[in-house]
């Protein structure tokens, strides 16, 4: 009962991640004023995500071998969803704390970074893979496969959350004392918004509480797990499951669903009056994504 409930809860979360990350995946390939650097990024991210949400769908302890074959690829395409996400934190904090305009030519590197360090780690995992099956295919039954679970995912797991964390608080206090300075020496004629600036940056603060809240229980868990082995917490496991997968989703709503896709869809769309009150009022051309406006 317990296997069908996680497996339940694993595909119905999965399967929403899927839908959402398409969506970014999609609006990317369709709307060629999405393509800027910074929203490539974006897409690598949901792409990732996508990926990861696919695998975890088909997965099935019954499957024998395919089921290590999909541990393996949920694990790498997870790694690479929150590396993605390290890569456009270094872009924003490169681009507005140090004022650099090189990002765009640090593209292969991120490639090399992310999905390298996805590969290394997942063959790292293999390695240590005792072949049991338990109740999940992407978890691991042996103490040592437990252990290296831990370090080749959640060690790097939560160094980008660290890394993510302190860049976005740079970033915002850049910003906010480089608002003050702006409203301190302007004109009375000029009137900066502040209420847009400071959306933004509440948005920039969110950021890092996605990964933390998609895998808080997942850590737990995997605590308890080689802890005590023989013991375990069904609720956690349900929490742990259905948050991770949904991350999928809370990436593309945070990160892709920002006004210049809104903007985008409403162009390219016939939709009705009433829905402009959910998309940005300026249509300004070549308006720059979210991650790098201010």
């Amino acid at each position: 009962v317990a296997e069908r409930v996680l497996t339940a809860v694993n595909s119905g979360a999965s399967s929403l991640s899927f839908v959402g990350s398409g969506f970014i995946v999609l609006c990317y390939l369709l709307f060629k004023e999405l393509r800027k650097f910074s929203f490539k990024l974006v897409f690598y991210l949901a792409l990732s995500d996508m990926c990861c949400s696919f695998f975890s769908i088909i997965g099935d302890p019954s499957k024998g071998y395919f089921c290590y074959a999909q541990g393996y690829t949920t694990h790498f395409f997870c790694l690479a969803s929150f590396l993605w996400t390290t890569t456009i934190a270094f872009t924003l904090h490169r681009t507005v704390v140090r004022h650099k305009t090189d990002v765009e030519d640090l593209e292969p590197m991120f490639h090399l970074y992310v999905w390298g360090t996805s590969g290394v780690m997942t063959v790292i995992r293999s390695i240590a893979n005792n072949h049991e099956l338990g109740t999940w295919c992407w978890a691991q039954t042996g103490h040592t496969g437990k252990v290296v679970h831990f370090i080749t995912f959640y060690a790097p797991l939560w160094g980008a959350i660290l890394f993510n964390g302190v860049t976005y608080f740079q970033v915002i206090r850049m910003l906010n004392n480089a608002t003050r300075m702006a409203v301190g020496m302007s004109e009375r004629s000029y009137q900066p918004d502040p209420r847009s600036d400071m959306k933004a940056l509440n948005r920039w603060g969110y950021y890092p509480l996605i990964l933390i809240g998609s895998w808080f229980f997942g850590t737990i868990n995997r605590i308890h797990d080689v802890i005590e082995p023989g013991h375990k917490i069904f609720w956690l496991s349900v929490l742990d499951v259905g948050m991770a997968q949904l991350m999928g989703l809370f990436n593309s709503i945070a990160y892709g669903l920002n006004s210049s896709v809104r903007r985008a869809i409403y162009e390219r769309l016939d939709l009705p009056e009433w829905s402009q009150r959910w998309l940005p009022k300026s249509k300004s051309r070549g308006q720059q994504s979210e991650l790098v406006s201010l």
